[in-house]
């Protein structure tokens, strides 16, 4: 790593530089120089000093920097001298620039600064065009400005020739003031300043850019910055809509200024093109009585402390939106400033003045994780010179530090060095560019002696906390009510003394504030709060003094300084914008474990202050634990977006999740997304709480995946993003879901009440109800209910409110939801599905059926529809997770049959095809199919050996017990099976129970009471009488006539209603349907546009339509909720339309969650359980719908086996029970009227 630099500067205006690389703080060399601020760069720094003018640092280089100044010599052909200088009126000068305009003679070209010096003097540059020329540098041209070239013609009338100087940079390694622009408008004085902008997102590694700010609160741009001319040209005003107290810029195209009322402005538009931005957008503190004191900025981050000394964090900044989205506050230490540096680290000056680093900040993590001092060492030791014998103490005397006295405009040249008394011997005063601070590990302190005119006061105020002295720069630099104003310091009682003399004669050292008690009323003071420092030494004071002691501090040091060492600065400072330190760096002075002692900065006020303390009590501080924080982190990455707006297509943009915890553990989380249009850079972002469901989809691109919210679920398109790869796509979900389940509070496996449901790709979705999803009033909306994914692939699922779930893969394979903590039920589930493609031909009298159609005509190879050209050779699996295991082949099982060769026939596209030609078929079809197959691991168990097409399972109420679960199913050939031993113990159950019919089914439905309903593949409708947990088969099957005209293709039965869809997406209702006569009286038309429906145990109705009125371009497959449901109103009203585009099932048949209700003013006659009655019962259950029976003991002995518990309705046909599946033991056929049951 290479070496770098961290500058700080404490209150005196002293700098320091600590580097990566020794460990040690080492003072500028200029000992004269005092700065109020520090700006650092990669590769320079910037300051303002005491004296309102800007001083650069130059980190040393290899390459030294080098201007070059140029200018031409331009002449023109006279028929008498030839070519001269004398030049036609209208023609350049004789001495400009390349351009002509501005005249450039040799003798004006001056230094800019004191910081450069020649390299030599001027020469004419031999080279023309790069090549060596013989002419002396001439080049020719017909005119001004024509082309010119080294070869001279008969009609060149005018020549050129470049003459070059250098000038070198000899200020490297040290602080130069920059010099003023006479030309130009000067700048107020200046009194915060900040450089950035070397790593704009539009190009990499450019030069920096430097912004400052007057006292007045104006805001100026320093113009001309190249690595060529470090120090810039000139500074330019830019408009400010209020005055600004300091400003930052980041590395990148961000700054944000901070005004004098504690808000904050961000600047827009910051490009190469426009350096200076185009706007300021104002942005609120981050609370009404939380007033901003300072601002700093990084490549995507933005911190502030607050005048109560907080930390706080901007949530989702970044170049498309500088602005942020909001604050977070970090807790913790109180911080006095903080700076962000290179790789966004984060420096500050705690409220003790210690320096501090922010542990753990990562691009994942900006927030980091806690703060840690600076300990490094004090500059480098100096030898120590042998003890004077005279001396009463074991350390030698040293000077006190000069500067703490010093004003902005002052400097430790101006008071001079006290010389000693010549019978003092006093050792050598170190280099004053080396500062060591006392040894760490005394535990005693010296003797303390205080003046006398100080010490009274200090002890009538034993509570006062340690002062520290400030100098006018830097009140100045302080950002702090601007209604404050400071009155001028009056000098100290110590300043106009001479030197005093003690027994040894030793001279008092340098003038020192005195005590805040001793100061006058208007003398401004910076409080120092110095509780709460982790081990720290407390020295203990000694009762009495020698007589020597007169040669120690007046206000008390701890204990003395060595040879070589000076007090500790205290800092009020720092810059790590050139400090290259990550939260992987390995820095000796950057220790979490380290003590928090390095950063116990005292001046000698603080010092004797703090010694009256120890008096009362002995503090022992040891290391205290880490404070939870605010923490912020960040997963950025790269997708694709299909954007918003036409035409429609996809791009390229930025994506970052960020997540914010509470010091209470409360997470927040927002996605942005970042995109360009005509190039502005814009952003989108969507809050995790109000995403509603994160859905994979099928499209043009494999790995895409839906987000939606209630109001883009509204709107009707989702959030669409893609990844370039599967396992991108996975873990961004698995992210985004997580966050989501944790902003909701959800974890685990769904429970027992949850609602299933699939989509088209075959992903299974689970949303957890609530009491309002089923309210009379105040019904959750469907756009805000929130669905997760939970693992497994399925066509379709159904659930009980038991927890029992089963599923139905779109291989016909069945499918059991296990615990998904249980391991050892966790197991590979496969699926195996057949992609379809349609070869089509037309007939013509020529050649017979050919694969050359009419222009109108679908692709000669298509899908179903006709409407999409889909070839062997470009039809993929549905998603990468699928993989081949067959090659193509006609499929010869298609509805409406083939014939030998699987072609399909009928008079045009798109007509219904049949499997025969006749004379008037015209045109033909055939399907190819090919099967893939995959697998994954999930929390599903196999229920062999059936393949099936349809399965339901018994929906009961919450307060339902039942030893065993009917469960009904479909097998993939239409036979209908009961599966036994089903209950919450074993899921899968033991064995399947065929019952017996004479067509094969395919869709079937168990209700309440065991109300059994089927459809037939012809479309008849059937219902199974006498089904109770003794007979869990039935006895017969009872033929209910369909809607007129209409054939059902599947069906849902709740605890009293049924509810049918059929071929043509109509919904029907059940009228009539009642314990007394559960086959009901007729069909009514509820609504079209219903691809299947789903009816819970509350008689709740779920659909999935087909679409969205007025939304054509959706995706088929919406879920939608039936509301106005209830006792009277079976039907309900109107729909909620929720979630829609790719849903392929629904199941409510688990959500048993009913809204409270009123209490009844009468209490009713009891009723029977709603429930299937226990074993030894006769199951006769009373909805609350309609007049209770008579009640019915639900323990009584069970009657003999009576026949159906009513007769079929008129126009009813009985359907016997084929030969092949006889019936059960103890069943009886009766015939009843023109029923007959076998």
């Amino acid at each position: 790593m290479p070496v770098t630099l961290l500058w700080a500067v404490d209150v005196y205006g002293r700098v320091y530089s600590l580097s990566t690389a020794n460990g040690r703080w080492q003072r500028a060399d200029d000992t004269l120089l005092e700065l109020k601020r520090v700006s650092a760069g990669k590769g320079r720094s910037w300051g303002v000093g005491c004296d309102h003018h800007v001083y650069l640092h130059l980190l040393p280089s290899e390459t030294s920097v080098r201007f070059r100044e140029e200018t031409y010599e331009n002449q023109r052909w006279n028929p008498v001298e030839g070519f001269t200088d004398v030049l036609l009126p209208t023609d350049r000068w004789p001495w400009s620039d390349v351009t002509g305009v501005s005249p450039q003679p040799l003798h004006s070209f001056q230094l800019p600064s004191l910081s450069w010096d020649w390299e030599g003097d001027w020469y004419v540059d031999q080279s023309c065009g790069g090549d060596p020329s013989q002419t002396g540098g001439w080049e020719y041209a017909v005119d001004f400005p024509a082309n010119f070239s080294p070869e001279k013609k008969w009609n060149s009338c005018v020549r050129r020739r470049r003459w070059i100087r250098y000038r070198r940079y000899t200020e490297q390694g040290t602080w130069a003031k920059i010099p003023l622009d006479p030309p130009k408008k000067q700048p107020l004085p200046l009194c915060d300043i900040s450089c950035g902008g070397w790593e704009m997102s539009d190009q990499s590694g450019r030069y920096p850019c430097l912004w400052g700010v007057s006292q007045q609160g104006q805001v100026w741009f320093r113009e001309g910055i190249h690595p060529r001319v470090p120090e810039g040209t000139s500074w330019e005003e830019v408009e400010v809509p209020k005055e600004v107290a300091q400003i930052c810029a980041g590395r990148g195209d961000l700054l944000w200024a901070l005004l004098w009322d504690g808000n904050l402005l961000v600047r827009t538009g910051l490009s190469l093109d426009s350096p200076t931005g185009t706007s300021w957008m104002e942005v609120e503190s981050p609370g009404k009585n939380m007033e901003a004191l300072h601002v700093s900025v990084g490549l995507s981050v933005v911190w502030v402390v607050t005048k109560d000394y907080k930390v706080w964090f901007r949530r989702g900044v970044n170049s498309h939106n500088p602005c942020g989205s909001g604050w977070i506050g970090i807790g913790g230490e109180m911080m006095m400033m903080v700076d962000v540096g290179l790789n966004d680290q984060v420096w500050a000056v705690g409220e003790d003045r210690g320096l501090y680093f922010r542990m753990g900040v990562t691009p994942s993590e900006p927030s980091g994780s806690g703060w840690i001092p600076v300990s490094a060492q004090w500059g480098n030791p100096a030898e120590l010179a042998p003890p004077r014998e005279q001396c009463e103490f074991g350390g030698p005397v040293t000077e006190a530090s000069q500067g703490s006295v010093l004003s902005c405009n002052d400097s430790d040249s101006e008071l001079g060095p006290i010389e000693p008394p010549t019978n003092t011997t006093t050792p050598q005063a170190p280099d004053p560019s080396v500062v060591t601070l006392m040894a760490a590990d005394s535990s005693t302190a010296p003797p303390v002696v205080a003046d006398p005119t100080s010490s009274d006061p200090q002890r009538d105020t034993p509570t006062a906390k340690p002062f520290i002295p400030t100098s006018d720069s830097f009140i100045t630099s302080l950002v702090s009510d601007r209604d404050r104003t400071s009155t001028p310091q009056p000098p100290g009682p110590e300043a106009d003394q001479g030197p005093s003399q003690g027994d040894g004669g030793a001279p008092s050292p340098a003038p020192v504030r005195s005590a805040p008690g001793l100061a006058g009323p208007d003398e401004p003071w910076s409080t120092v709060d110095l509780e709460g420092l982790e081990a720290a030494r407390i020295a203990q004071v000694e009762s009495a003094s020698p007589a020597g002691a007169a040669a120690t501090f007046p206000l008390g040091l701890e204990r003395p300084l060595e040879a070589g060492e000076e007090d500790a600065p205290v800092w009020t400072w720092i810059s790590g914008g050139s400090c290259d330190v990550d939260a992987d760096s390995q820095i000796s002075w950057l220790s979490p474990t380290g003590p928090l002692s390095s950063t116990l900065s005292l001046t000698p006020v603080q010092s004797a202050t703090w010694s009256k303390t120890q008096h009362e009590e002995q503090r022992q501080i040891s290391k205290k634990p880490l404070e939870r924080s605010n923490s912020v982190w960040v997963r950025k990455g790269s997708l694709r977006w299909l954007r918003d707006w036409k035409p429609q297509r996809w791009v390229d943009v930025g994506v970052a999740l960020e997540q914010s915890t509470s010091s209470s553990g409360t997470k927040d989380s927002i996605l942005f997304i970042y995109y360009t249009q005509y190039d502005e850079k814009k952003f989108l972002h969507v809050f995790i709480s109000e995403v509603t469901a994160l859905v994979p989809v099928l499209g043009d691109l494999h790995y895409a995946f839906a987000v939606y919210t209630a109001q883009r679920t509204r709107e009707r398109w989702p959030l669409l993003l893609a990844a370039s790869t599967q396992r991108d796509m996975d873990d961004w979900l698995s992210l985004l879901s997580d966050c989501c389940c944790e902003s909701r509070g959800l974890s685990g496996p769904p429970s027992s009440r949850a609602l299933w449901s699939t989509t088209r790709k075959g992903d299974v979705m689970v949303h957890e109800p609530s009491f309002s999803l089923e309210a009379s009033s105040h019904t959750l909306p469907c756009d805000n209910m929130f669905w997760r994914q939970v693992p497994g692939h399925l066509r379709c699922v159904e659930s009980n409110s038991l927890g029992l779930v089963w599923g139905i893969g779109w291989d016909g394979t069945a499918w059991v939801h296990c615990n998904p903590g249980d391991a050892a039920q966790t197991s590979t589930q496969t699926d195996v599905r057949e992609v379809h493609v349609y070869e089509n031909q037309r007939w013509n009298p020529m050649t017979g059926y050919t694969d050359r159609g009419l222009p109108t005509d679908r692709p000669m190879w298509s899908d179903e529809s006709g409407l999409k050209e889909s070839t062997k050779g470009s039809t993929h699996p549905p998603s990468p997770q699928w993989s081949w295991v067959t090659e193509w082949a006609v499929d010869g099982s298609v509805p409406g049959g083939t014939d030998k060769e699987g072609w399909q026939y009928a008079a045009d596209f798109p007509v219904t095809f049949h499997g025969h030609k006749t004379m008037k078929d015209f045109v033909r079809r055939r399907r190819w199919t090919r099967k893939c197959r995959m697998s994954l691991r999930a929390p599903w168990q196999q229920v062999p050996p059936l393949r099936l097409s349809d399965v339901s399972l018994v929906p009961c109420l919450a307060q339902s017990r039942l030893e065993q679960v009917p469960v009904w199913a479909l097998s993939d050939k239409g036979d209908v099976l009961c599966r036994l031993g089903v209950h919450a113990r074993s899921p899968a159950g033991t064995s399947w129970l065929h019952v017996g019919t004479d067509q094969p089914f395919k869709s079937i439905s168990i209700g309440g009471a065991n109300q059994v309903w089927a459809i037939a593949r012809d479309g008849a409708v059937f219902y199974r009488g006498s089904v109770s947990p003794q007979n869990p088969a039935g006895e017969c099957w009872y033929h209910i006539p369909s809607p007129p005209k209409q054939t059902l293709r599947q069906l849902s039965v709740g605890r009293t209603s049924v509810f049918a869809v059929d071929e043509n997406s109509n919904l029907w209702y059940r009228q009539g349907v009642a314990p007394s006569y559960p086959q009901g009286s007729a069909w009514e038309p509820i609504s079209g546009n219903v691809r299947k429906v789903s009816v819970g145990p509350l008689d709740q109705v779920w659909i999935v339509a087909d679409s969205v009125p007025g939304f054509p371009a959706e995706a088929p497959g919406v879920l939608c909720h039936r509301l106005g449901v209830g006792p009277l109103q079976p039907k309900g009203q109107t729909w909620d339309y929720g979630i829609g585009g790719g849903w392929e099932h629904g199941s409510v048949r688990g959500n048993s969650c009913e809204a409270p209700r009123a209490p009844p003013r009468a209490a009713p006659t009891p009723t029977p359980p709603r429930s299937p009655a226990p074993p030894g019962t006769t199951p006769t259950p009373t909805p609350p719908r309609s007049p209770a029976p008579p009640p019915t003991p639900p323990r009584s002995p069970a009657p003999p086996p009576t026949p159906p518990r009513s007769p079929a309705p008129p126009g009813t046909t009985p359907t016997p029970t084929p030969p092949r599946s006889p019936a059960p033991p103890g069943t009886r056929t009766s015939v009843n009227g023109n029923a007959v049951g076998v």
